[in-house]
Protein backbone atom coordinates (compact mmCIF):
# COMPACT_ATOMS: atom_id res chain seq x y z
CA UNK A 1 0.00 0.00 0.00
CA UNK A 2 1.45 3.29 -1.06
CA UNK A 3 1.65 6.17 1.11
CA UNK A 4 -0.88 7.70 -1.31
CA UNK A 5 -3.47 5.02 -0.85
CA UNK A 6 -2.97 5.20 2.90
CA UNK A 7 -3.12 8.98 2.90
CA UNK A 8 -7.19 8.69 0.90
CA UNK A 9 -7.94 6.05 3.34
CA UNK A 10 -7.09 8.20 5.90
CA UNK A 11 -9.66 11.25 4.59
CA UNK A 12 -12.28 8.96 3.95
CA UNK A 13 -11.92 7.74 7.72
CA UNK A 14 -11.56 11.46 9.24
CA UNK A 15 -14.61 12.34 7.00
CA UNK A 16 -16.57 9.61 8.24
CA UNK A 17 -15.93 10.59 11.98
CA UNK A 18 -16.92 14.15 10.97
CA UNK A 19 -20.38 12.85 10.04
CA UNK A 20 -20.82 10.93 12.59
CA UNK A 21 -19.94 13.78 15.20
CA UNK A 22 -22.64 16.06 13.21
CA UNK A 23 -25.14 13.61 13.33
CA UNK A 24 -24.23 13.23 17.27
CA UNK A 25 -24.58 17.03 17.27
CA UNK A 26 -28.06 16.93 16.18
CA UNK A 27 -29.51 14.15 17.96
CA UNK A 28 -28.49 14.75 21.34
CA UNK A 29 -30.86 16.89 24.06
CA UNK A 30 -27.93 17.19 26.15
CA UNK A 31 -26.37 20.79 25.81
CA UNK A 32 -23.43 19.88 27.01
CA UNK A 33 -23.25 17.15 24.57
CA UNK A 34 -24.02 19.13 22.05
CA UNK A 35 -21.58 21.37 22.67
CA UNK A 36 -18.87 18.75 22.88
CA UNK A 37 -19.66 17.17 19.97
CA UNK A 38 -20.12 20.85 18.10
CA UNK A 39 -16.33 21.56 19.36
CA UNK A 40 -14.67 18.59 18.34
CA UNK A 41 -16.23 18.40 14.74
CA UNK A 42 -14.86 21.66 14.56
CA UNK A 43 -11.32 20.15 15.05
CA UNK A 44 -12.25 17.63 13.08
CA UNK A 45 -13.10 19.18 10.36
CA UNK A 46 -9.45 21.13 10.73
CA UNK A 47 -7.72 17.83 10.77
CA UNK A 48 -9.51 16.92 7.54
CA UNK A 49 -8.10 20.18 5.60
CA UNK A 50 -4.82 19.54 6.91
CA UNK A 51 -4.81 15.88 5.82
CA UNK A 52 -6.25 17.28 2.28
CA UNK A 53 -3.57 19.41 1.81
CA UNK A 54 -0.98 17.34 2.32
CA UNK A 55 -2.24 14.78 -0.17
CA UNK A 56 -2.26 17.66 -2.22
CA UNK A 57 1.46 18.28 -1.63
CA UNK A 58 2.01 14.86 -2.12
CA UNK A 59 0.15 14.53 -5.23
CA UNK A 60 2.43 17.36 -6.30
CA UNK A 61 5.68 15.76 -5.51
CA UNK A 62 5.01 12.59 -6.33
CA UNK A 63 2.73 12.47 -9.77
CA UNK A 64 2.66 8.40 -9.13
CA UNK A 65 0.17 8.74 -6.65
CA UNK A 66 -2.19 11.05 -8.22
CA UNK A 67 -2.90 8.07 -10.82
CA UNK A 68 -3.76 5.57 -7.29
Amino acid sequence: MTVGTKMQQTIASCESTLANLHSFALETQDQNAKQLFQNLSTQQQQILENLQARLQYIQQEEPQYKQQ
